[in-house]
């Protein structure tokens, strides 16, 4: 019995090989990295020069309501700002983010074209909405673009 082999068969490993995985991840990191600045979408407004400090919007995103010189309203709710809306429309997503985030920044961004009283109106709904905390956005004084 000398010259006879006895086979033990090897234990069966049960873990699952995740190299490939990380790696499949990790290109589509890159992927969605290159790609992401380039889906920032928004609408063309030619803002006036301002002298103030920019607002702190690291905390919280803000929501963006734009007038164009034509006096339409866009506002950017879930990458929808492409559309043009009403100001009652305006005004129900404005309450409807308010209900869900009541610490919601508003920024209003109005064209440097637009007729002052636009922007105006569009203030004195979102405050009549409840919306304490609101701002306009400007360019940088000095900027040419």
């Amino acid at each position: 019995m000398s010259g006879v082999k006895i086979r033990v068969p090897r234990k069966l490993v049960a873990e699952m090989n995740v190299v490939p995985y990380i790696d499949v991840m990790l290109v589509l990191l890159v992927i969605f990295m290159a790609t992401a600045p380039m889906m920032t979408q928004g609408i063309n407004v030619d803002l006036p020069d301002s002298n103030s400090d920019p607002i702190d919007t690291t905390k919280n995103e803000p929501v963006i309501i734009s007038v164009t010189a034509d006096g339409s309203y866009f506002i950017d709710v879930g990458g929808d700002g492409q559309k043009s809306s009403s100001l009652e429309t305006v005004k129900g997503h404005v309450l409807r983010i308010q209900k869900h985030k009541p610490s919601t920044l508003f920024l209003v961004e109005g064209d440097g074209n637009v007729a002052y009283a636009r922007v105006v109106t569009l203030m004195g709904a979102l405050q009549e909405a409840g919306i304490s905390q609101l701002g306009l956005v400007t360019e940088p004084q000095g900027r040419n673009e």
